[in-house]
């Protein structure tokens, strides 16, 4: 419920703090007093449109804010701690909104910055405003729907079916992007094809120039290189003069040291340790001497297949492992293609098989749906007569879409509210046949109807009882009164049949002070409150016997809880 609400500097109202208890609270006053400010602040604060002309004159910045606390259970309390908005066990929410005249409007959630269409997102599960624009949503095709499957507790089934038209949505989905991937690449097919045989052809190899890059050197410049390591080889194995008999010489004498001197014995070690690698090297210098030789021939084979590699190269990736890696890509490409005719079967079987699961759920639905039609069509005739609308008619019609798209986000099904408020009239669409006052009625039914299962904390009623009087007036306040059974229930009124049913009743007056007018709200006691119907109930001069009636209808609305 709305524990509290604070405004600053909005419309005439410059400064006011109320709090509020549950039940059924009413706003009274006279016209013009402000009643209606105080809705408009709650209706900015959960996400309405707001504009620089609802700041006070004088005033650069207009701030709301509003308190309310929820059962623990309820369901957006989760909603607030996935988003990051609130923390396990709190059950309160602080809603602040600025609005300034540069533009730059400020939204906050338990004291952290919001975007406002958050507010907007849980505005409709924490507040349901009514009136005589506001019910107009009453009138769209969507709200009707809802109401019909809240009635009915067909949540659970929408949840399912919503899931299986996901699952048919995404399998079209799916359908539709192969059948542009395949119609694309037939259109490309005969390059796609010339292509990977042009590689194919090559038959590239991974790595494949880089060792093309090593061998070619060798093969240009083999000539000296053969005499560099035919000296090389001389040097280390020729003659008396070569490195390594020179090194056998060395051993000799160091041998002889040892004999001497057994401290040299490491020198020997060392010299043994050095020689076994140049031979080594020797070895290695004679094969590679042998292998070494002038070969034009595989010189230009080289040069052909570098200069081959590099073409294609730059044409397909600007390397070779770019070029591998697209005709990797080609050949899957391709390979879908061979196989198009396979994939589209198995994905249009998909697509009827989501299908016949869709169907099947919509059709229950369906069927519950035109059950719970009868039904919530008798009990809103029931409430209407009890409304003093006997001669009225209302009935609640389900039909299947038509056309192309025989399923929607909703079902296969489409609900409107049906209206006649004069016997003999054909029944006509609720929204371009009821009056404000009607409206206000078949809505004030719908609520009372629904009232266990709507989850909304706090509902608001903004003189939807215009245009009704008399005994109307009082069937619909006991109406109103019941519905804080199950909501706080808000309402702004000048009917005094009304204002008797409530369980606290706060004046909306106007002061003057300084010259500038101001709006001010205070909770009425009993006494006040006598007064106040009183005033509602006789005009401009307050008799005794207005005053008894008003004690008597708040104490009839007391005896009746």
């Amino acid at each position: 419920m709305l524990t509290e609400l604070r405004i600053s500097n909005f419309g005439v109202i410059e400064q006011l703090a109320v709090t509020f208890g549950a039940g059924f609270i009413v706003f009274t006053g006279e016209t013009g007093a402000g009643k209606s400010l105080l809705i408009d602040a709650v209706t900015l604060l959960v996400g309405g449109r707001a504009s620089a002309e609802h700041i006070r004159a004088q005033a650069e910045e207009a701030e709301l804010e509003a308190a309310f606390h929820l059962p623990p259970e309820h369901p957006l309390l989760a909603l607030l701690r996935n988003k990051g908005f609130a923390r396990s066990g709190e059950t309160d929410i602080l809603i602040r909104r600025i609005i300034s005249r540069t533009g730059r409007n400020r939204t906050y959630l338990n004291g952290n910055l919001c975007p406002v269409h958050l507010l907007e997102e849980l505005g409709g599960a924490l507040v349901d405003v009514h009136g005589q624009h506001e019910q107009q949503s009453l009138l769209s095709p969507s709200a009707q729907m809802d109401a019909l499957d809240a009635f009915g507790g067909f949540q659970p089934l929408r949840q399912e079916y919503q899931h299986a038209y996901r699952d048919w949505q995404d399998r079209v989905g799916d359908l539709e992007t192969l059948t542009a991937q395949i119609a694309q690449r037939r259109e490309r097919e005969d390059l796609l094809r010339f292509q990977f045989q042009e590689m194919t052809d090559a038959g590239i190899e991974a790595g494949e120039d880089a060792r093309l890059e090593q061998e070619r050197p060798r093969l240009m410049h083999s000539q000296q290189l053969g005499e560099l390591s035919d000296q090389l080889h001389e040097l280390l194995y020729a003659g008396d003069q070569g490195v390594l008999s020179l090194l056998a010489g060395a051993r000799k004498l160091l041998a002889k040291m040892e004999s001497l001197d057994a401290t040299t014995v490491e020198w020997i070690k060392t010299m043994d340790e050095a020689v076994v690698p140049l031979k080594d090297l020797a070895d290695q210098v004679r094969r590679y001497r042998d292998h070494v030789e002038a070969n034009p021939s595989r010189l230009l084979e080289i040069e052909q297949r570098l200069d081959r590699l590099h073409r294609l190269a730059k044409k397909y990736g600007g390397s070779l492992d770019a070029m591998l890696a697209w005709q990797d890509s080609l050949r899957a490409q391709l390979a879908e293609l061979d196989h198009a005719e396979t994939h589209l079967q198995e994905r249009t079987r998909a697509v009827e098989q989501a299908v016949l699961s869709l169907r099947d759920v919509a059709d229950r639905l369906s069927r519950k749906r035109l059950d719970a039609a009868k039904k919530i069509t008798a009990q809103v005739m029931k409430e209407l007569g009890g409304l003093r609308m006997e001669r009225t008619r209302f009935s609640v019609e389900v039909s299947r879409l038509s056309g192309d798209a025989p399923y929607g986000q909703t079902g296969q099904d489409t609900v409107e509210f049906m209206f006649s408020a004069n016997p003999g009239e054909p029944l006509k669409p609720l929204a371009k046949v009821a009056s404000g006052g009607e409206l206000s009625r078949v809505m004030l039914a719908l609520k009372t109807i629904l009232a266990e299962s709507d989850q909304v904390p706090v509902l608001i009623f903004d003189e939807v009882d215009a245009g009704v009087g008399g005994a109307v007036a009082e069937v619909m306040g006991v109406r109103l009164r019941s519905l804080s059974r199950h909501h706080q229930v808000l309402c702004v009124t000048h009917l005094p049949q009304v204002g008797s049913q409530a369980h606290a009743h706060y004046l909306v007056e106007k002061r003057v002070r300084q010259n500038r007018t101001m709006t001010q709200v205070r909770l009425l006691d009993l006494d006040e409150r006598e007064e106040e119907v009183a005033r509602m109930l006789a005009g401009v001069t307050v008799t005794k016997k207005a005053r008894a009636a008003a004690a008597e209808m708040i104490a009839s609305a007391k005896d009746r809880q």
